[in-house]
């Protein structure tokens, strides 16, 4: 069973649903069987490699709110993630553009260690404000993770796995997703949004009925 999970790096709600999703798999059956899948997806593909506007500011222009709805809504994702054991960090992230570091998630795919390096992305962006649009900052996060640093600078240094991304893009429009995290499951059933465990778990064991049927 394949789990394809688009999301962003940049996305705290993404950090949540995957945290759900290895949740999921603890009380799933056939989890030994389960291959997760990060599919790429930008929330904002225009972004500069580093921001300077902090997290209220942004959420604020994005959604046409007030400081004040901003800071709530902060505050809101950030006891969602305690209850996660996430500590996310809004006061010190450091948004940027995340082409590149989809980029390199596809390598880490081609070594088999995809879910390890998302991991270090997330962390890094969402609790130690690392700028995750500058190179220096993903060489040395993909490194640390377990990628070999010749083929890191190469990535970085050339259009290498661009294709991927976009093509990743290009099957999130044809799905008609609009937000992240989506979980789709064998290309059957799919749900969208930080979903509980317990709604993952149940998409797994319906992937599961629709692929013995």
């Amino acid at each position: 069973m394949e789990v394809e999970v688009w999301s962003d790096v940049a996305c705290p709600w993404c950090y949540v649903g995957k945290r759900h999703l290895e949740e999921a798999l603890t009380g799933f059956e056939g989890a030994d069987d389960v291959q997760v899948t990060w599919r790429s997806f930008e929330l904002d593909p225009t972004a500069p490699r580093v921001r300077d506007q902090d997290a209220v500011t942004l959420l604020a222009a994005k959604y046409g709110r007030s400081h004040e709805e901003a800071e709530a809504m902060v505050q809101s994702m950030r006891e969602t993630g305690a209850k996660d054991g996430l500590d996310l960090r809004f006061d010190i992230a450091r948004s940027g553009n995340t082409f590149d570091a989809h980029r390199l998630l596809h390598l880490a795919a081609a070594h088999g260690i995809q879910d390890a390096v998302k991991e270090r992305f997330m962390r890094a962006y969402q609790t130690e404000g690392e700028a995750i649009g500058e190179p220096d900052v993903l060489q040395r996060l993909a490194v640390d993770a377990g990628l070999p640093a010749d083929e890191v600078r190469e990535v970085l240094a050339t259009e290498r796995f661009a294709e991927e991304v976009r093509a990743d893009e290009a099957q999130a429009v044809e799905f008609g997703i609009r937000g992240v995290p989506f979980f789709v499951v064998d290309r059957r059933v799919a749900v969208s949004g930080a979903q509980p465990p317990e709604v993952l778990l149940q998409l797994l064991k319906q992937g599961a009925e629709a692929e013995a049927a």
